[in-house]
């Protein structure tokens, strides 16, 4: 059941700017900055290795139900129309308040920080006095650059996904080649005394999510995908088969290199990789690679995100105006606008580890409520996806399972618990947003 799509919007992504748009928007500063607080929670090489592969697993879980929704369902909006379809207006509303919110400018500032820092190092600047002022020029620069077409963009996103997934072979390979001969690995002892346990265990999975997120970014440009139906389920299952596979491997590389012990003291562990096997040229080249890999994923964040915006006001749940296409451009530019405007807003007021954190609380019960969506639309007559996901229900029970006991152990873990409590009360606060505005707007209008 494949409902049409609106005319204001052209199908111009072909499957290899789709895959792009899932590796180039998923692979950012994650795999380069996350080992370290992984390693710190989790100090053994066998706890790093099992919340690597849940993370990847979990990603997987959640392209695989997407996909066969954004098969059912290929509009502009992705998990917001998800949502829709299977809860109807108000959850649909609170994702989208979600992303004004908190969801859309935390990750946009996360990202253009880590691309303004390493910028900054690499040209010699102290990142720490100018780093925010860097990171809101950069997303001005990338949004105004998507308000200028979709070619430009998925162009933009194209050469950076080849650049950044290619540079993080070369590491791999050198790590193995280099460094592995001259360690033997640090890979035991295998399991330390004390290094896994389950709290630590689910804020560990926290930061692995957040270097996997970005699988579902392409669901909310599914509008623009040509042949949709095929093309959104191969992209999304592919491009994130690639994302775990190379994460996977780089952790791997990093320990031929590094202890566990090392790596848990080092926020730029990457780097620390390529200095050991290189030297000074090493660090150089991470620098470029980590500032190549954000400035792609901001460009893919920026790409997508603003669709959500522009969805809502389809569905007159935002401003009306959000909701225009540029006459040349072909762009939802008043959306994109949106999304800039907040993204600085919160990278002068916010630090990375403030956004980051924000991002991933907020982001999780919606992406549990989009896949838990299947479990309603498979029930209704007629609904023929062009693809299903495979043993059913289990993928999407596993995947809910673990958002809500993330969720949980973020609420019950005391360094967490503040933080979380008020951006989950953020979100809630839609719901009465909702009945005041364009609720009561809609009950009138019915």
């Amino acid at each position: 059941m494949t409902e049409p799509q609106p005319k204001d919007l052209k199908r111009q992504i072909g499957l290899w700017s789709a895959v792009a748009i899932v590796i180039g928007t998923t692979i950012g500063s994650g795999i380069f900055r996350s080992p370290a607080g992984i390693a710190d929670k989790l100090p053994g090489p066998i706890p790093l290795a099992i919340v690597w592969v849940a993370g990847g697993l979990l990603a997987l879980c959640g392209a695989l139900s997407f996909s066969e929704l954004a098969s059912a369902f290929p509009r502009t909006g992705g998990i917001f129309v998800f949502i829709k379809e299977g809860f109807g207006r108000l959850p649909a509303f609170l994702f989208g308040w979600a992303e004004v919110t908190v969801i859309r400018a935390a990750a946009v500032g996360a990202i253009a920080t880590t691309f303004a820092e390493y910028f900054l190092r690499v040209i010699g600047v102290d990142p720490v006095e100018y780093a925010r002022y860097v990171a809101a020029a950069a997303i001005i620069v990338m949004g105004t650059v998507n308000i200028l077409g979709v070619r430009w963009g998925t162009l933009v996103l194209n050469v950076t996904t080849v650049a950044k997934y290619g540079a993080l072979i070369f590491i791999i390979i050198i790590a193995m080649a280099l460094g592995l001969p001259e360690t033997g690995g640090h890979y035991t002892p295998a399991l330390p005394e004390g290094s896994i346990s389950i709290g630590a265990f689910g804020l560990a999975l926290v930061s692995a999510l957040w270097a996997y997120d970005g699988y579902a970014d392409l669901s909310y440009a599914s509008g623009e995908v040509k042949d949709p139906e095929r093309t959104l389920p191969r992209a999304l299952i592919g491009g994130t088969c690639a994302v775990v596979l190379i994460y996977l491997l780089a952790n791997i590389a990093y320990l031929a290199v590094i202890p566990v012990e090392e790596m848990r003291r080092s926020p730029l562990v990457a780097a620390d990789v390529a200095e050991r096997v290189l030297g000074a040229p090493g660090v150089v080249f991470i620098g470029v690679t980590v500032m190549l890999s954000t400035w792609g994923t901001l460009t893919g964040s920026l790409f997508t995100s603003p669709r959500i915006f522009f969805a809502m006001a389809q569905e007159k749940l935002f401003f009306r105006a959000v909701a225009s296409v540029h006459p040349q451009f072909g762009t939802p530019h008043v959306a994109i606008g949106i999304n800039i405007v907040l993204g600085v807003v919160f990278v002068l007021l916010r630090t990375f580890e403030q956004l980051a954190d924000a991002f991933v609380t907020a982001i999780l019960p919606f992406y549990a409520l989009g896949v838990a969506a299947l479990f309603v639309v498979r029930r209704r007559e007629g609904y023929a996806p062009a693809f299903r996901v495979p043993l059913y229900p289990i993928v999407p029970l596993l995947f809910v399972a673990s958002a809500l006991y993330l969720l949980s152990n973020a609420l019950i873990d005391a360094s967490s618990r503040v933080p979380t409590a008020i951006t989950l009360g953020i979100v809630l606060l839609g719901v009465p947003v909702y009945y005041l505005t364009v609720g009561r707007a809609f009950r009138k209008s019915g």
